[in-house]
């Protein structure tokens, strides 16, 4: 006997089939993780060196500016990071 799971994604499989990725996407998926990782990495570090900085100086909007710059500069380039998943996948 099936669980309400495995019915419910029988009946997902049927709407909207998976696909299968081949070896390379798989790989330039990878790549391309990795590349975004690094390049968010680095804005955090960069960022948040300055964002140490104002707050040591005390400069509080100045800090609170950076971590919102920081949010847009992560936000967009996940969005980045996604589009490019997309169309590697296909979708």
């Amino acid at each position: 006997m099936k669980s309400a799971y495995e019915l419910a994604m029988e009946r997902l499989q049927k709407q909207a089939p998976s696909k299968v990725l081949s070896p390379a996407q798989k790989a330039e998926l990878a790549d391309l993780e990795s590349l975004y990782k690094s390049k968010i990495a680095q804005i955090e570090i960069e960022v948040g060196d300055d964002i140490q900085a104002a707050q040591a100086k005390e400069d509080f909007a100045m800090a609170d500016e950076l971590r919102e710059r920081l949010a847009h500069q992560r936000s967009r380039l996940e969005a980045e990071r996604e589009e490019k998943r997309r169309r590697i996948r296909g979708d």
